[in-house]
């Protein structure tokens, strides 16, 4: 999806390009949709940077625009996902980045057809504390999907310094049965990879 949260036209972009979306995800038989603070380049860099913390406009139109967002996935039976990002090292600029400003978006917005995709990849850049976050999110009911990758390199889960089998005992003693997906690059090739990530996840 392109556009952003907050100006007029942005999220008339975003609104266009989030209905362009949901025709896609009904052909494909996709459950799930995933956005941004802002569009992102091929490069992952935002399409609308900006400087600082958001306002408070800023936060209350995000909350406006993703209220609009929730409303359309409800209709569609679909379920869209804000994804935290990191602005350390890969997203400098996202406005909204942080895991807890995602998190209190989809509080804000409170809809079905809005939860957070948390990527722990990003959290741990962007704040760490990785298990009392996973704990929040899913004590709020809103965690739509959970993406992982190691730190530093952004590779498969044992790879780096996340304690991923913590995260997983963790995510048990929850109750968290949803999806955990991988976005990552091999270290090595894609089956090894995978194997060390079904490891990570085997609890």
């Amino acid at each position: 999806m392109r556009g952003n949260l907050t100006d007029p036209d942005g999220v008339a972009e975003l609104l266009r390009t989030a209905r362009e979306s949901i025709d896609a995800a009904d052909r494909l038989g996709c459950p799930r949709l995933n956005l941004h603070g802002t569009g992102l380049d091929g490069d992952g860099l935002p399409v609308d940077p900006v400087k600082g913390e958001p306002t408070q406009e800023m936060w209350a139109a995000a909350r406006d625009t993703l209220t609009r967002v929730a409303e359309l996935g409800e209709r569609a039976g679909v379920v869209f996902t804000l994804e935290n990002l990191n602005t350390a090292v890969d997203h400098p600029g996202v406005p909204f980045a942080k895991a807890a400003d995602t998190l209190a978006l989809v509080a804000a917005v409170d809809r079905p057809g809005l939860r957070m995709n948390l990527d722990l990849y990003h959290a741990q850049i962007g704040e760490g504390n990785l298990i009392e976050l996973v704990r929040a999110a899913h004590g709020a009911g809103l965690i739509g999907e959970i993406q992982v990758a190691d730190v530093p390199g952004r590779r498969e889960p044992g790879t780096g310094e996340i304690n991923y089998p913590a995260v997983a005992r963790a995510l048990t003693a929850l109750g968290y049965d949803g999806t955990v997906a991988m976005e990552a690059w091999a270290s090595e090739d894609s089956d090894s990879a995978l194997r060390r990530f079904r490891t990570a996840f085997t609890v």
